[in-house]
């Protein structure tokens, strides 16, 4: 009796034992794995980098246009007048040469002011950092192009009154911009 009474305590205890194991475990810690997150100051460095040097693109097109329309609008008078002097023959021989020469010279600048402006919507589609900003700007090579249309045609005023669309634009994507 006494062999199966300690056989009884020896299988209590283990009993007890296993069963300490078992909520010893359950209690454990588990280890995760710390999650290493990388740092977006850089990021954050390099988008307000970006957005600074595309805001300043835009403050340069509005320069360059704003000082266009303003000689634009005394050079179109010229023009225009002199076409109606042509057509009333009332201009001398070298006037119509000189006229188209001015014409000419006035689309050229129209067509390079597109180029700068196409240039900078596309760089507005590209940047992720200007993306943001994109809906702002959207049109404008659109609308330079109009104006390139209209001087081509002989619009000269209208393409200014174009351009100073662009102009709005341009003034409303950078105060959109931080």
């Amino acid at each position: 009796m006494k062999i199966k009474m300690n056989l009884i305590k020896s299988a209590t205890i283990l009993a007890f034992v296993l069963c300490l194991a078992f909520s010893a475990n359950a209690q454990k810690r588990k280890t995760t794995s710390k999650r290493t997150t990388k740092s977006t100051g850089a990021t954050k460095t390099i988008n307000a980098v970006e957005i600074k040097s595309g805001a300043d693109k835009v403050s340069t097109q509005i320069k360059n246009l704003s000082k266009f329309i303003y000689v634009l609008g005394g050079v179109s008078r010229v023009i225009e007048d002199l076409d109606k002097d042509i057509a009333a023959r009332k201009a001398s021989q070298n006037a119509p040469e000189l006229n188209q020469k001015n014409k000419q010279a006035v689309i050229t600048t129209i067509k390079n002011l597109r180029a700068g402006l196409v240039a900078l919507e596309i760089e507005f589609r590209t940047k992720p950092a200007l993306k943001n900003y994109l809906f702002q700007i959207q049109g404008i090579s659109d609308m330079s192009g109009v104006a390139e249309d209209q001087a081509t045609a002989g619009q000269i005023s209208e393409s200014g009154k174009t351009l100073l669309l662009v102009v709005e634009k341009l003034s409303d994507t950078l105060v959109a911009m931080p």
